[in-house]
């Protein structure tokens, strides 16, 4: 909630109210390649089943499609696309200046039960998953990041400083608000810079009451293990919009071995296929007029259940090539979902600064993705990868993405959902 000069000035006779401002700035390009000079090793810390710090990633899990579902009933008939990831670290390193209610808020709405998982298990395991994004892949780009904008009057705690530098490997910036517009510029330009020129202008209407911008961004680049072939794909192929509405769509298409499975309880087709790296795409297809049964009965249950039950087998694919984006206020969904006193005035963020009081006034979430054959570098090179089968080669099923389904990005190490999506109109950027 945002208030006026004149109402803040009233009700904060001995401090100012100023508002604290989150944005998420992420861009998931599912087609290019990695530099050539990336280094060669990729690994991740070992995590441990058991551990309150690996069940943290299942909860994390579970956040992602309760968010989702909330994005569904706020943008009906839409494509929604988004990473729960970078909210919910976003959330949680807000966590870390909270106090009272507005702590037990936060981390309960994100699915954290306090009595059963410690919150220094939580940071940590939030502080093992950044650490793992910054180690450089031959195979891909999976990079996430965070900063704080901070009004060069406001004096943060040492404490929180230290924790978010720490755990979270923020960057942190004394940044001039009495001129809006020129700290709106350098918020905006930190962002597209952080992802390669995908998200632009993620920041808008800065006002004078602002004390800090906290960002983060993650970007995804990564070529399909097994790409599609671009002279396959079809340049005009009809996909369905609701129940009624076609639109042609540039269709790929390719016969390969992938980790397929029919979920009979759920009336569903689910589609693996591995990037090179350790990502991994789910493709979720239901049956028709079946989508609100699947969406209501996702969960990290339902995640694991596909991912040790899918078995390889022949299959036809026809995938469309698409580009969609996605922007959410989340001031006004995350209240819904139990977060409420981070956005009003029972905000105690006494944890960031005690001289000032603070609320979060925004949070915006902007979310990219381009999906395509493989990147331009590597096609020349990986063309000779696609067989086109005779009629007597292998039988195989055939599976055609070619209305409402939906997509994840996954990472076979950690256990966690990167990007969540649903497609309902591919046309639509």
């Amino acid at each position: 909630m945002k208030r006026s000069v004149s109402d803040v000035l009233c009700s904060k006779m001995a401090s100012s109210l100023y508002g604290v401002l989150f944005a998420v700035g992420l861009c998931a390009p599912v087609y290019c390649v990695a530099p050539a000079n990336a280094p060669s090793e990729y690994t991740h810390p070992s995590f441990t089943k058991s551990t309150p710090t690996s069940q943290a990633y299942s909860l994390n899990t579970d956040f992602a499609f309760h968010l989702y579902r909330r994005l569904v009933l706020e943008t009906p008939s839409q494509n929604v696309f988004f990473s729960p990831m970078s909210v919910s670290t976003s959330l949680a390193m807000l966590s870390l200046g909270a106090h009272s209610f507005t702590k037990t808020q936060i981390l309960q709405g994100l699915g954290f039960n306090l009595t059963h998982t410690p919150e220094s298990a939580i940071h940590r395991g939030f502080q093992r998953l950044v650490h793992s994004l910054t180690v450089p892949s031959k195979n891909l780009i999976l990079q996430m990041g965070s900063a704080l904008f901070v009004k060069k009057e406001l004096q943060l705690q040492a404490n929180f400083l230290r924790n978010v530098q720490r755990l979270y490997e923020a960057e942190v910036f004394s940044t001039d608000f009495s001129n809006p517009s020129i700290a709106q510029e350098k918020i905006n330009s930190h962002v597209e810079k952080k992802t390669q020129g995908k998200v632009v202008d993620i920041i808008q209407g800065l006002d004078l009451l602002t004390a800090m911008v906290l960002v983060n961004h993650i970007f995804f680049k990564a070529k399909w293990e097994k790409p599609f072939y671009p002279e396959y794909t079809r340049k005009s192929f009809p996909f369905l919009v609701g129940n009624q509405a076609t639109v042609h769509v540039p269709m790929m298409h390719q016969k390969e071995q992938f980790a397929f499975g029919v979920d009979a309880e759920l009336n569903c087709f689910v589609l693996q296929m591995d990037y090179r790296g350790d990502a991994v795409a789910f493709f979720v297809l239901p049956g028709k007029g079946k989508m609100r049964q699947l969406e209501q009965t996702l969960s990290a249950r339902t995640l694991r259940k596909w991912s040790h039950s899918l078995q390889k087998r022949w299959i036809e694919v026809f995938i469309p090539k698409f580009s969609i984006s996605a922007s959410y206020n989340l001031e006004t969904i995350l209240p819904k979902m139990g977060i409420q006193n981070a956005f009003d005035e029972n905000a105690d963020f006494s944890g960031i600064t005690k001289r000032d009081s603070l609320q979060v006034s925004k949070a915006t979430h902007k979310a990219v993705l381009d999906v395509s054959e493989e990147g331009t570098e590597a096609a020349a090179a990986t063309a000779t990868k696609f067989i086109v089968r005779s009629k007597d080669g292998p039988s195989y099923f055939t599976v055609s993405f070619n209305r409402t389904f939906l997509m994840m990005i996954t990472n076979k190490a950690v256990d966690s959902i990167f990007f969540l999506g649903k497609v309902e109109n591919p046309t639509k950027p």
